[in-house]
């Protein structure tokens, strides 16, 4: 099996250089871009197994980088940013980042982080869904065998962490699931990123499935706790 392929994007050339050569150094096949314009042309090329995003960038900023990777393509992306800030960590997962840090940053978390972000993204399947499984509720079907949501017969497109997190709350439809208990299961016990990544994958999957996502009839709030599917 190849090294997994590593993208970073970040215009600091010392902070660049670190994390190329730490990256490097830990078995990754590492790739580079400083501008936010280079980063999405190679990302889109060289279709990496997770990109290193810093968030303040020339040309395209990180955040509409990772706007268009989320458009576009399906990997994991993983911003940096100096500042910290609370709307910076809100405007990222908004956008579909998979996790953040901000800097000044341990060498050695980036890496644990990383490893743990490319497992979660290559054992998606066999830790969560059942084999040959379909689901019927109402006029919504899912089948694990395929990948495929329907809707009266007709295909919904959602990312593979978007159908995962479906099939866990409908497999379990009737019961609250926390959010914490949904971060376990779909991103695993080791996960430290913003437990609003939850809330922000259940907003897209109701503009997907829900007849007014603004009051939504399948995938429903419990305040409180987390999220319940009522079909």
């Amino acid at each position: 099996m190849s090294d997994p392929k590593i993208l970073v994007v970040e215009d600091e050339e010392n902070i660049r250089e670190a994390v190329v050569y730490s990256l490097s150094q830990e078995g990754f096949d590492v790739y580079s871009a400083n501008d936010g314009e280079d980063g999405l042309n190679k990302a889109r090329t060289i279709m990496p197994d997770l990109v290193l995003l810093d968030v303040m960038l020339p040309k395209l900023d990180g955040f509409e980088v990772c706007r268009m990777i989320r458009k576009d393509l399906d990997l994991p992306v993983f911003m940096l940013s100096a500042k910290g800030e609370e709307i910076d960590r809100v405007v990222g997962l908004e956008l579909g980042a998979d996790d953040y840090i901000t800097k000044p940053f341990s060498m050695r978390e980036l890496v644990v982080r990383i490893r743990n972000m490319l497992k979660r993204s290559s054992n998606l399947s066999s830790s969560t869904l059942s084999d040959d499984e379909l689901i019927i509720i109402g006029n919504l079907s899912i089948d694990t065998k395929s990948h495929r949501v329907k809707i009266d017969n007709q295909e919904i497109n959602l990312k593979p962490r978007e159908f995962e997190l479906l099939y866990l709350l409908a497999s379990n439809q009737g019961k609250a699931l926390s959010r914490h208990q949904i971060l376990e299961k779909l991103w695993g016990h080791r996960y430290i990123g913003d437990i609003r990544t939850v809330d922000v994958h259940v907003r897209w999957i109701r503009e997907k499935i829900e007849d007014d996502p603004s009051s939504p009839s399948r995938l429903v709030t419990i305040r409180g706790i987390g999220y319940r599917f009522d079909g």
